[in-house]
């Protein structure tokens, strides 16, 4: 345990590092600290916070910056949160707007990239078993047919079917009222098991056709990406990574986006803002950096995570809000799309 006087000037530390970028010495911190200090005391002070882990000093320096230990202990005990004032929370509202779930997380990612100037991270919604709303078959060619699925949520993905042969406008519309009236809302999966228990009872061209179209199907609704990352550039700028090796392994986590994938599942599985600072993310190459994350989810049901990725030294009293009301509009949005 620190005592008061330790805190205060722990926490001053911090504070004036994040600002300013510095390393802060004794007689800046007996200055800035308010308190009725010596420079003399404030160096013993120092010298037991290094001594505990909570503060280092640079090779080029004689003032002190806060270790990863000391971010913890000022996130989780120091720190006052700035809440988010009416004109940024406009913003957000007017901002994160779109027809489809894809454009909202998008647009939420880009929005966190903007507000603070780092790294915008967003986990896309996961889908339920992909299912469809509305199915169609359109002729393209002798051979080719255009499928148009349209999602639960309202959402429409094309794919062309390569077919053995050609197929009449009156045998696509046959298969476009047949799925429609028997399988609309149900999983392809169980489409797949039902069409093979009725297949004998099908024409059997149609029933390659339907078998084909649940296999484009299914596909269709499990493309895209898993992450949505936006203002990686951010990162370049101010000296947040410190060598090209760190640089070069930060972007290909944002490239591959498997492990930052593992790190925002992780984060769903708790309640209200998680904050990991430099290796509590468990991603080596942001061993310099913090992530930011909340979750999302809408009727109850968990379904994503938004999160910021920046240099430790990030305002963390300004970025937790940011994240946590951006989760929840994101949420609101999302519900929303599925009500109309």
């Amino acid at each position: 345990m620190l005592d008061p006087r330790a805190r205060h000037l722990l926490k001053t530390l911090v504070e004036r590092y994040i600002a300013e970028g510095e390393p802060v010495g004794s007689r800046a911190l007996s200055r800035v600290s308010g308190l009725e200090l010596s420079p003399a005391t404030i160096r013993n002070v120092m010298a037991d916070l290094e001594e505990l882990g909570y503060i280092a000093s640079p090779h080029t320096s004689a003032g002190r910056i806060p270790t990863p230990k000391g971010y913890r202990f000022f996130v989780d005990s120091l720190m006052v949160v700035q809440p988010l004032g009416e004109v940024e929370i406009h913003r957000l509202e007017d901002e994160l707007t779109a027809e489809r779930p894809t454009e909202l997380v998008a647009a939420a990612a880009s929005l966190l990239s903007q507000l603070t100037h780092f790294a915008g991270v967003v986990a896309v919604p996961k889908r339920r078993e992909a299912s469809f709303r509305h199915l169609e078959f359109l002729r393209l060619a002798e051979r080719r047919v255009l499928l148009i699925v349209v999602t639960p949520e309202g959402e429409v993905q094309n794919r062309v079917l390569h077919t053995e042969r050609a197929y009449t406008h009156a045998e696509l519309v046959e298969a476009t009222n047949l799925f429609n009236q028997q399988f609309a809302g149900t999983p392809f999966p169980e489409v797949r098991h039902r069409l093979a228990a009725e297949l004998r009872a099908l024409h059997g061209d149609i029933a390659l056709l339907m078998n084909a179209a649940v296999e484009a199907g299914e596909g269709a609704l499990s493309t895209g990406e898993s992450v949505v990352v936006a203002g990686q550039g951010n990162l370049l700028s101010g000296g947040l990574v410190t060598s090209m090796d760190r640089l070069k392994r930060l972007f290909e986590v944002f490239e591959q986006k498997t492990s930052l994938m593992h790190l925002l599942d992780a984060s769903q599985r708790a309640q209200g803002v998680q904050i990991y600072i430099g290796g509590e993310s468990g991603l080596v190459p942001l061993d310099e950096m913090s992530v930011v994350t909340a979750r999302y989810e809408v009727d109850g049901q968990v379904i994503g995570t938004v999160g910021v990725i920046g240099p430790t030294r990030m305002a963390y009293e300004r970025v937790i809000p940011i994240v946590d009301v951006t989760a929840k509009l994101l949420a609101n949005a999302l519900a929303q799309q599925r009500a109309d």
